[in-house]
């Protein structure tokens, strides 16, 4: 049942983000559209209290816990960034934006952008096993919380990854531009 519902919870954030930006581009409606996107962050408040629930009431918590304190994790230290994206797009599309920014690909540049990005992923981690211990010491039992201990583990394995494979790669052996090429500027992301 919580994959169900962390499964409803993504597809409603992608369809209160398209319903907002509908609103506020096509059909020039922004006090409508900046409603739409800022119910966005109710969706989270759904999965979290529905997972805290599930486990307050005795259930043992599953790889579905980890998975929904993972996804809220993700949503809060990313989902800013995908509105925005969205957002840029919409607004170069349906209302004459400028064409929307790029990550630079090249040097240093692309070195501060990824260990940005890591640093987002960071504040995702911190949220997410901010949860997990949350939820083990609600439900004070270490038998039925076995998988929650182990997701900060997984989740620590993959922030360890992501830093080798991309800021300290990207520090360490920075990608030169082909020659003639110009990095666009940094968007500031």
């Amino acid at each position: 049942m919580l994959v169900g519902l962390i499964i409803a919870c993504e597809v409603a954030f992608w369809v209160l983000l398209a319903a907002g930006l509908v609103a506020r581009y096509p059909l020039r409606r922004p006090r409508a559209g900046a409603a739409l996107l800022l119910a966005v962050p109710l969706v989270d408040l759904v999965l979290l209290a529905a997972t805290l629930l599930d486990l307050r009431r005795g259930g043992t918590a599953t790889f579905a816990h980890g998975l929904a304190a993972g996804y809220l994790g993700f949503s809060v230290a990313f989902g800013h960034s995908l509105i925005r994206w969205a957002d840029e797009r919409f607004a170069h599309r349906f209302a004459g934006g400028p064409p929307p920014s790029r990550p630079p690909r090249y040097g240093m540049a692309r070195a501060r952008h990824e260990w940005r990005e890591w640093g987002k992923g960071l504040l995702g981690w911190a949220v997410a096993v901010a949860v997990l211990v949350g939820g083990i010491a609600l439900v004070g039992d270490p038998d039925r919380t076995r998988e929650l201990e182990a997701w900060i583990g997984r989740l620590s394995v993959v922030m360890a990854g992501w830093l080798l494979l991309g800021p300290l790669a990207y520090t360490i052996f920075p990608k030169r531009a082909p020659r003639g090429a110009v990095s666009p500027p940094a968007s500031g992301r």
